[in-house]
Parts: C-alpha cells; sequence; structure tokens
C-alpha cells in the first residue's frame, strides 16, 4: 500500500486565551485536540461538523497558515509541522486553500488575471506572455472566459468568484487543497455548478482535497471517506458509503437525520440534540459530546473514548456502542 500524501498524527491546536493580571492566563481555546488522519494521493477526504468543531482549523493548520500546538503533519514523508518559512516555501507551492467567503478572498483593487498570475510571479513559474496565456487557460478551464482576465472581482457574481478562487488554487499545479466550505456562502442553485466544477477537476487533476462543510449531502457526492469532527474531537471516520449506509456514533446519526432525502416517500427520524455545542476552552470530561448525547451515562464523563476500528477503514469513538 502506498504511503499517504498527508499523514496527520495526533495535532493538537491550542490557542493561549488572555486575560488577568498582565494579560497572563493559563485557560486556552482547544480548537484541535488529539486529532489524526490521513489524506491519499488523489483522494477526496470530506470533514463534516457544525459551526465550532475546529474544522477550519484543522484546515488551516495542516497547511501551517498556522504551527500546531504539537503533533505531526506528515506531508510526503517530510513532517512539516516545525518547519520554518523558509523551509516551508517549496511546500507552499504543493499545497494551496480554497476559501469560504469568495467575496473577502479576492483583492478588489486586482484584475483577475493579476490576481490568478500572482502564483506564477511569487514561484517563479512564467512571465510575460506566457503568464498571460497560462492564465487565460486557467480562467477558462474553470468555466469563465478569457476576457475575465481584465475585469475586477466585484463584476463577478458569487459563483464566478468562486471559480477564481479556485482557478488561484490551481494555478501552482498543486498536490493538495484544503477546501474550505467553498459554497457555504453561495447561492443553492450556484452551489451544485461548483461542487460539481470542484469534482470535475478532481477526476482531471488527480487532486488529493481535504473537503470541509458542514452540508453532509454536498460531503456525500464528492468524498470518498469522511471525518466526522466535534469540538475538535473525531468522533466517526468511515468510507463515505459505508458511513453514510451504516452511521456509528450518535453523532454522525443527528447530523445525518438533517440531511433531505430525495425520494418523498421516505422519512428520516430527525435526532434534535438539545443545547449548544460547549466552549472548547472548558470542553466536558470524558466524551466531549455527552452533554448533548442521547444515549450518555455517567460512564461518558469518566474517559475520553479511544477511536477504535469497528470494521475495515470504519472507526468510532463511543463506548455506548459495540
Amino acid at each position: 500500500m502506498n504511503a499517504p500524501l498527508l499523514d496527520v498524527r495526533a495535532l493538537k491546536m491550542h490557542f493561549p486565551v488572555k486575560g488577568g493580571l498582565l494579560g497572563r492566563s493559563d485557560a486556552a481555546v482547544k480548537a484541535v485536540d488529539d486529532v489524526s488522519f490521513t489524506v491519499g494521493r488523489g483522494e477526496v477526504v470530506g470533514l463534516v461538523g457544525e459551526s465550532g468543531s475546529g474544522k477550519t482549523t484543522v484546515g488551516r493548520t495542516v497547511l501551517r497558515l498556522q504551527g500546531p500546538t504539537s503533533g505531526e503533519i506528515v506531508f510526503d514523508g517530510t513532517d512539516i509541522a516545525g518547519l520554518s518559512e523558509a523551509q516551508m516555501r517549496p511546500y507552499r507551492k504543493r499545497m494551496q486553500i480554497i476559501f469560504q467567503d469568495p467575496f473577502a478572498s479576492l483583492n478588489p483593487r486586482m484584475r483577475v488575471g493579476d490576481i490568478v498570475g500572482q502564483a506564477f510571479a511569487i514561484h517563479g513559474l512564467a512571465s510575460g506572455s506566457e503568464r498571460e496565456d497560462r492564465v487565460a487557460a486557467l480562467i477558462q478551464r474553470v468555466g469563465l472566459p478569457r476576457g475575465a482576465m481584465r475585469r475586477y472581482p466585484h463584476e463577478f457574481s458569487g459563483g464566478q468568484r468562486q471559480r477564481i478562487g479556485i482557478a488561484r488554487a490551481l494555478a501552482v499545479d498543486p498536490d493538495f487543497i484544503v477546501a474550505d466550505e467553498p459554497v457555504s456562502a453561495l447561492d443553492v442553485s450556484i452551489q451544485a455548478q461548483v461542487v460539481n466544477l470542484l469534482r470535475d477537476l478532481q477526476d482531471e487533476l488527480g487532486l488529493a482535497l481535504l473537503f470541509i462543510a458542514h452540508d453532509l449531502g454536498v460531503v456525500e457526492y464528492l468524498s470518498h471517506r469522511v471525518i466526522v469532527l466535534y469540538l475538535g474531537r473525531i468522533m466517526e471516520m468511515a468510507p463515505a458509503r459505508e458511513l453514510y449506509a451504516n452511521p456509528a456514533h450518535p453523532y454522525t446519526e443527528a447530523l445525518m437525520s438533517a440531511v433531505p432525502i430525495p425520494d418523498p416517500t421516505v422519512k428520516r427520524q430527525r435526532i434534535i440534540l438539545e443545547g449548544d455545542i460547549p466552549s472548547p476552552i472548558a470542553p466536558p470530561s470524558g466524551c466531549v459530546f455527552r452533554t448533548r448525547c442521547p444515549i450518555a451515562t455517567a460512564a461518558c464523563a469518566e474517559a475520553v473514548p479511544p477511536l477504535e476500528e469497528i470494521s475495515p477503514g470504519h472507526w468510532k469513538a463511543c463506548i455506548k456502542r459495540p
């Protein structure tokens, strides 16, 4: 079996909370707490969970947009977790991100051609007419006309701006992309177009993708495997078909109960979770999901449930489920 392109091991990202005398405090926001997973070459891994579960922090940390508190981020055989900015430079070309907000992620003072072509200049990949031709090809690849290069971001719709963001991410021919909720800010009618574009590009280019979303329907369509995250910890991880057919964790079941079923004759029982997601500054003892779990018992507060393999490739962290 080939080694994964990305191997994340025991990743933690804790943000110190400033307060008290002289701004000092021992408290910390435990945004990501002991997360391990892999992404294979050409594989799409979905990362799902409610707002506040730590999904975006995982994505930004594996790209080293912020340094982890602890853990390993092994990219193509090298642990990049502790590399300096200078040492990270060769990896920046191979790892890219598509941001959630297509309105805020594009410089409004730059023309589209310059936004997409900026990566060529930074990495010294092309200049002059060659750069212009390559930018034009990228713009057309994501479904926009060549003339879009000379226009500004405000002249485009949200879906078109996200296409520009995708073109920018593809400019350096990356191996791995974090797509951070790339369709959540778009109208429903536009989401499907962008998701289909991502799927076509992934198939065509063989990209490895960490697809972050809260919409489980979109994740099912795109992903080979799915990771369910709650309060910075993995609750369940499995091949997409297996997870959707046989969810093993009560949190996964609750999330999936909200996914619409195309067949109007089939009704799914909705599971309503009580309360809000707890604060990551003071997460619950034991299983972090226990305060909202419909099957939790006193035993769930005593120890953090380990992530155990219950069938080939299917992992869950729940002491109440066999």
